[in-house]
This record gives structure tokens, sequence and C-alpha cells, in this order.
């Protein structure tokens, strides 16, 4: 098997009337994220997913990356990793560089499992296709029984954890916790995500709230970049503090890990540097007696190819499942995912076992355009217009 052919394909969505969920960053009005798709002289095509800057991600993978590609097999994936690394060093080590690695990383797997007429997951060395799921949403609301009845609606969707977001103030957060624990039952899980909105002692103080109400973890209180803030809080609370989501490859990791920052640690194949590099990340968390619970807020490519990494590792938690009407989540496999009891089922099928619906992804192409447009993206915003802070947690 031989790569042909690696192409890009960036895709948009905007929510209806410009107004999706609120959160510290704002209103959201859209969403983006970039696929990877790697076609070989066999006929087959791989599919990986990068979350990054879109228009970046197309240059760096088309225009950098894929001339040093073609003709390879691509079914050795870590040694095309590192020849890939050593390409985007000089402007690299993290960020798009590594989130377009990841991609083709991703799309490396899926081939290599149809070469071999295997699904990921067994490659990896897991034992089933399945592994622990929860619905992620619960956005600022500010009549909390709302969250009560969404929370109640993913449990009844088949998941048995739910994530919220917090660090509105403290009053809200604390009537938001109680109302999505009254929604998904005391028989399963809450988490919490702080949003990088507290200060030291008010995380200590929240932590202590979240522990109070058996919150499963605590996730993100400060911005990732305050290491010291986390390892400070850490000792000081007695639920799991979680973070990773905005770090990229083991270096990053390793930085946290050392310097004994969390309980759980958050890498995403489609940003952190594909499933070659959670695969290292996990063992750094491994070895210090960490979990890891993977972060997916782009599109269901990353989400199956985070699952069967999760399912394939001996600390392996969780996964995110994007649910606030995503249709890279909710349409873009042309057969939907089974989520049943709290899991995610990835069947048996070759590579990450997923075919895409073609003219989802065809319409959600047109709809992105030769580049990226204004608007609030949740984790890109462009635009001054779009950029609105919410106000201090504490006035």
């Amino acid at each position: 098997m031989k790569i042909q052919d690696i192409q890009v394909l960036n895709l948009r969505f905007d929510y209806a009337g410009g107004n999706g969920f609120r959160y510290a960053g704002g209103q959201v009005t859209s969403r983006v994220t970039s696929l990877v798709l790697v076609g070989t002289d066999t006929g087959e095509t791989g599919y990986g997913a990068a979350y990054s800057h879109p228009d970046l991600v197309k240059l760096i993978v088309e225009r950098h990356l894929a001339p040093h590609l073609i003709g390879h097999d691509p079914t050795e994936p870590e040694r095309l990793w590192s020849r890939l690394y050593e390409l985007t060093r000089w402007y690299g080590r993290k960020g798009a560089a590594l989130s377009a690695i990841g991609g083709l990383d991703i799309a490396f797997w899926d081939l290599r499992g149809k070469q071999e007429g295997a699904p990921v997951w067994q490659l990896l060395g897991a034992r089933r296709g399945s592994c622990p799921a929860y619905a992620s949403g619960l956005f600022w609301i500010d009549d909390v029984a709302e969250l009560e009845a969404e929370a109640a609606r993913h449990v009844a969707n088949g998941f048995r954890r739910v994530k919220m977001r917090l660090g509105r103030n403290p009053e809200y957060d604390v009537a938001a916790v109680d109302a999505a624990r009254r929604g998904a039952g005391e028989e399963n899980d809450v988490i919490v995500d702080g949003s990088h909105r507290y200060s030291l002692e008010r995380a200590a103080w929240m932590g202590g709230e979240l522990a109070s109400r058996g919150v499963f973890w605590f996730e993100e209180p400060f911005p990732p970049e305050e290491i010291d803030l986390y390892t400070s809080l850490r000792p000081r609370i007695d639920v799991p503090l979680a973070a990773g989501e905005n770090d990229f490859g083991v270096q990053g990791f390793r930085e946290m890990i050392r310097a004994g920052a969390l309980d759980i640690v958050q890498p995403d194949a489609c940003r952190a540097g594909g499933i070659t590099e959670c695969v290292r990340i996990a063992k750094l968390a491994q070895e210090a007696g960490l979990t890891v619970g993977t972060h997916t807020w782009s599109d269901a490519v990353a989400l199956v190819a985070n699952a069967h990494f999760v399912a394939s590792i001996r600390n392996g938690l969780t996964v995110e499942v994007d649910q606030t009407g995503n249709p890279f989540i909710d349409e873009l496999l042309a057969e939907s995912l089974t989520i049943e009891d709290g899991r995610i089922f990835l069947g048996d099928r070759p590579g990450l076992g997923i075919d895409l619906d073609l003219d989802v992804v065809r319409r959600l192409n047109a709809n992105y355009g030769d580049r990226m447009k204004d608007g609030n993206y949740s984790d890109l915003i462009f635009g001054p217009e779009y950029a609105s802070v919410a106000p201090p947690y504490e006035q």
C-alpha cells in the first residue's frame, strides 16, 4: 500500500440564527473542523481529523507535508510520525503543526487497520472495542432548571456521566451543579469544567463544594499555562483535577505530569499529535499513576479515534461526546455512533470502522468556503465583534 494523494476538507456549520451555546467566551455562532483524507494506490482511503485553525491545517498538510508522504507506506504510523515531526520542528512542536500531524497519524492508523483487516483498538492491544463515554454540554443558562432537564435527557440517551461548564459566579456555579446533579441522578456522575475562571483561593473553595457533591472531576479551573496554580490546588481539594485539552505532544504533558499538577490527563488525538503520540502520553500518565480521559470537541472521526485509543490503554477512563447539536458529531458518519449504558461501541470493522456521509461532508465543506470567516467558534474567535468577554468571576 502506497500513499497516492492527501486532501484536507475544512468544514463549517452555523447554529440557527447564530445563537449557539453561551459560555465564558461568549455566544457561540458556528463550529469548524478539518478532515484529513489519505488516498492510496489500493483504493483505500484513511480518515483523520485535526482540530486547529483550519486554514493553517490545510496549508501545513497539503503544501508542506503531503509531498514528503506521496509514495510512502502509510501503515507504519510511528515511523511516519517521527519524520513529520522532524519536518515541522522548526515552526511546530505544539499548536497547529502538531495537530496537523495528528490528523495524518489518525488516517495512517485507519489505513493500517484496513490493510491488516483489524480494528484499531485491536492493533493497539485492546481486548474489546468499547469504552466509557460522557455527554458534554450543560453550558451557561440563566434558568438552572433547564440544566436539570438537559442532564436528564443525556442520561435517557444512554450516558452515565455528564459534563457542565461553570465559572460564571459563585452563586450560579453552586446552583447549576445542584441542578445537574438532580437531573443526572445520584447513581450517575457529574463532571465540572471551570473554564479558566478561578483564582487559587476560589478554586479551592469550589473544589470543596464539588467534593461534597460527589463531582467526578474538576477540569481547567485555570488557564493551561498556570501549572504552578494546578500544583498548588491539587493537594488542597478532594475532587480529581483534570486538564490537557490545550496542550500538545509528550513534551507538554510531561511538564504537567512531572509537576504533579493533575489526577486526570486529557489529550486529544486530533490536537495532541495523533494516536501515536497519545499512546506515549498515556504511558507517561500510567507511570505516574494517573488516568486518561480524552477531550473531543470537533468531529466524529476524532471521537472514534480517541475511543479506540482509550479502549486500548490500561489507564483509560472515558471519552467526551459533544451534545450541543453538532452535525460534525451527529451527521458526519454514514452510521450513527452507538452509545449504551454509558459506553461507546466501536465494532470490529477494520481500521476506525467508519464511513463518512459524503453528502454531509460536501455540504459542510461548501459552507466553509475558501477561508475562515468571522464568528465565535467556541475555541476560535474571529472578528472583534464576536470577542465578548464575560464579566469577572467575582464583581
